[in-house]
């Protein structure tokens, strides 16, 4: 067996090639996950045909789809940008409630429940967004609209009542923003 002295390696590697001009610069989010997941429905329902361009365009370069796809991807970014920036605007005491909830709770969504209803009412009838679970079943109250929580630390109090946006898919003040 040959013997070598190992070598390690703890140096962070930077890559400092200039993007090419036809990729759009965008500024990153700059969030931490508990406003990410907070909001992440939400961004969900605005930009979903953006994340639908993206997912494409990653699936018809696999492997190799990183710089192909580029461009898509800062499109969602600044979609992404834009629903919380549209948030902070206009339902900031809600948001921040939601997201230092899941902070301390260990992103366990259950606990923060009844800063979530507020933070849908808020975003709903600010924006015009609402929280939609892809593939709920329709005979099934979807698990974030439930009262009693199986796992919470604390019951939900009676007085809190979730938030059920009408079925008829208008929203009040739809603001979006462009991308």
């Amino acid at each position: 067996m040959a013997t070598r002295i190992p070598q390690f390696n703890q140096q962070v590697l930077y890559d400092t090639t200039p993007l090419p001009d036809s990729i759009p610069k965008v500024k990153e989010l700059g969030a931490s996950s508990a406003p990410l997941m907070s909001a992440a429905f939400f961004i969900g329902a605005r930009c979903r045909d953006y994340n639908d361009d993206f997912m494409q365009c990653k699936n018809e370069n696999p492997g190799k789809g990183e710089f192909e796809c580029l461009k898509e991807g800062r499109r969602v970014t600044r979609c992404a940008r834009s629903v919380i920036a549209d948030i902070n605007k206009s339902c900031l005491e809600e948001f921040r409630k939601h997201w230092s909830c899941l902070e301390d709770n260990n992103q366990q969504l259950w606990q923060c429940r009844p800063a979530e209803w507020k933070l849908n009412k808020c975003v709903f009838e600010n924006l015009g967004l609402k929280k939609d679970i892809p593939d709920q079943p329709p005979n099934v109250t979807p698990v974030h609209l439930r009262k009693q929580m199986i796992y919470a630390h604390w019951p939900i109090p009676r007085s809190a009542e979730p938030f059920i946006p009408p079925t008829d898919n208008k929203a009040p003040a739809a603001s979006s923003s462009s991308s």
